[in-house]
C-alpha cells in the first residue's frame, strides 16, 4: 500500500498537527479530502488500509457495486478521480425497469426520454476508491497515515486523535468518515437511531443468458426486492451479459437461499426474476449481510463532523447509499471552503451547523423513501397491492411526474453543492 509520497509521509510524522484529520479512507473520506484540498488547508487521511491498484485486484468483479448518479459523477470529475476510474472500467446504464412481481405494475425510465446520455454508472467500489486515491496523489497538502484510530479526545480546545501506534495528532477538525460502526461518532458521543430491517441482502455477480441491455432491473416481491445491475468487462463492451445482484430477503428466507446449491439458487433467482434475462449462472461466491437503517441525531459536535455511512446508512436498494455520502462530502467541503475564504477558522461551529442543516433533510428524505418502498412492496393486504400496481402504471404514463423522478434520481434537483453541479449533460 502506498503513501502519498514519502516526503509527505515523513512530515506527517514530525508535525503531528493538521487543520483537518479525516478518519476513514473509503469513498466518502477520500472524496471529501479531494474536494477540500484546493482550499490549501493541511489534511491527514487516517486508515489502516489504503486502496490497492488494479494490478492487485482479484479476478472478476468487486462484489460491492454502487449506482453513481450524475451528481456523484460530477463530484468525482471535479476532484480528478473520474478519468482514473474510467481507465479501469465503469458501466453507464441507459434504462431502469422496475416492476411488481405480484401483479402488472411497472415503471420504465429511459435516459433518452429524460434528455440525458445515461441515467448513471454502475461502478465497483474498489474502482471508485482507487480513482479517488490516485486523484489525491497530486495534492501536497494531503498526508496519508496507515494506522487505525485508537481513541478521540474532544475535551480540550482542539481534538486529539490517538492512533494505534500511540502517535497523537492534533486537529482543528476531525471528520468521521469511518462507516456505519463509526468510532469517531461513538468517541464524540454523537447518538444514533437504528432500525434493524429484519432483512438480509445477498450479493453476487451473475452471467445472464440474454444481454442486460444496459438496463438496471428491479423486481419487488412480497419477501423483498431483487435488483440486477448491469456491468461490463470493459467500457466499450456492448451486449454484456454480466450483472451484479442485490437480493434483499427476510432473514429466514435469505438463510434458506444461502444454503441452496449454486444451481438451485440460480433457479430460484431466475424464477423470481420471471426469466427476463433467461437462465443465470454464478460468476462468484454469494455474500450476505444484515440490513440496518441508522441515522445520527446530530452530524456535528465541536471540532467533529460525520459524513457518509458514519452519519446515515440506508437500504442498499439498487446501490444508492454512497451518493448520499458523496453529497455530504461535497457539501461539507463547500461550506468549509467558503468559510476559509471569508477568514473563518475551519472549526467554526456555525459552518458545521450549516453543513448539518443542508444535508440532514435530503438524507432523511431518501431514508423515508426507502422505508416507504419497503412497506409498499412488502407482504401486504390486497388493496395496497392494487393501489401500487395502479400507481406504478399511472406514474409510467405521466411524463411530467416521471421527469421529476428521473431528475431527482440523477441528482439534478435539490440543494446540490457546487462541486456536484458542473455540466450535467455529460457523456462518457
Amino acid at each position: 500500500h502506498m503513501s502519498v509520497g514519502s516526503a509527505n509521509f515523513e512530515n506527517a510524522r514530525s508535525a503531528h498537527a493538521f487543520d483537518v484529520v479525516v478518519v476513514g479512507g473509503g469513498m466518502a473520506g477520500l472524496a471529501f479530502a479531494g474536494a477540500l484540498a484546493p482550499s490549501g488547508v493541511s489534511i491527514a487521511v487516517v486508515d489502516n488500509v489504503f486502496p490497492a491498484g488494479p494490478d492487485q485486484f482479484a479476478a472478476g468483479f468487486d462484489l460491492r457495486v454502487s449506482a453513481l448518479t450524475h451528481a456523484s459523477e460530477n463530484l468525482l470529475r471535479y476532484v480528478g478521480a473520474w478519468d482514473h476510474m474510467a481507465a479501469v472500467r465503469v458501466a453507464p446504464y441507459q434504462r431502469m425497469h422496475v416492476w411488481d412481481g405480484e401483479g402488472s405494475g411497472n415503471i420504465e425510465f429511459d435516459a433518452a426520454a429524460a434528455g440525458v446520455t445515461h441515467l448513471g454508472h454502475l461502478v465497483e467500489n474498489r474502482v471508485t476508491t482507487w480513482g479517488l486515491w490516485q486523484a489525491l496523489q497530486s495534492h501536497s497538502n494531503i498526508s496519508s497515515i496507515s494506522e487505525g484510530l485508537d481513541r478521540l479526545d474532544t475535551t480540550g480546545a482542539l481534538p486529539l486523535v490517538y492512533l494505534s501506534s500511540g502517535r497523537v495528532l492534533r486537529a482543528s477538525l476531525v471528520i468521521g468518515a469511518d462507516g456505519a460502526r463509526s468510532r469517531v461518532r461513538e468517541q464524540a458521543g454523537l447518538a444514533v437511531r437504528a432500525w434493524p430491517y429484519g432483512q438480509n441482502a445477498i450479493v453476487t455477480t451473475l452471467q445472464c443468458e440474454k444481454p442486460h441491455q444496459n438496463t438496471a432491473w428491479q423486481v419487488f416481491t412480497p419477501s423483498g426486492p431483487l435488483a440486477l445491475l448491469p456491468l461490463r468487462e470493459h467500457n466499450a463492451q456492448q451486449n454484456s451479459h454480466i450483472c451484479s445482484i442485490v437480493w434483499s430477503q427476510e432473514e429466514a428466507h435469505a438463510n434458506r437461499l444461502m444454503a441452496l446449491s449454486d444451481e438451485a439458487f440460480c433457479e430460484s433467482l431466475t424464477r423470481t426474476f420471471e426469466n427476463r434475462l433467461g437462465q443465470v449462472r454464478l460468476l462468484d461466491r454469494r455474500i450476505v449481510f444484515p440490513l440496518r437503517q441508522q441515522h445520527a441525531k446530530h452530524y456535528v459536535a465541536p471540532g467533529v463532523a460525520l459524513i457518509g455511512d458514519a452519519a446515515h446508512t440506508i437500504h442498499p436498494l439498487a446501490g444508492q447509499g454512497i451518493n448520499l455520502g458523496f453529497m455530504d462530502a461535497a457539501t461539507l467541503a463547500e461550506v468549509l471552503g467558503d468559510g476559509i475564504a471569508q477568514g473563518l477558522p475551519i472549526n467554526e461551529f456555525s459552518l458545521l451547523r450549516r453543513y448539518q442543516r443542508r444535508r440532514m433533510t435530503p438524507n432523511l428524505t431518501m431514508m423515508a423513501a426507502m422505508e416507504t418502498f419497503k412497506r409498499l412492496f412488502g407482504p401486504s393486504a390486497w388493496p395496497l397491492h392494487l393501489l401500487r400496481n395502479w400507481g406504478m402504471s399511472q406514474v409510467d404514463r405521466h411524463t411530467l411526474i416521471k421527469q421529476q423522478v428521473v431528475d431527482r434520481a440523477l441528482g439534478l434537483t435539490g440543494d446540490f453543492p457546487r462541486f456536484a453541479q458542473a455540466d450535467l449533460r455529460v457523456t462518457l
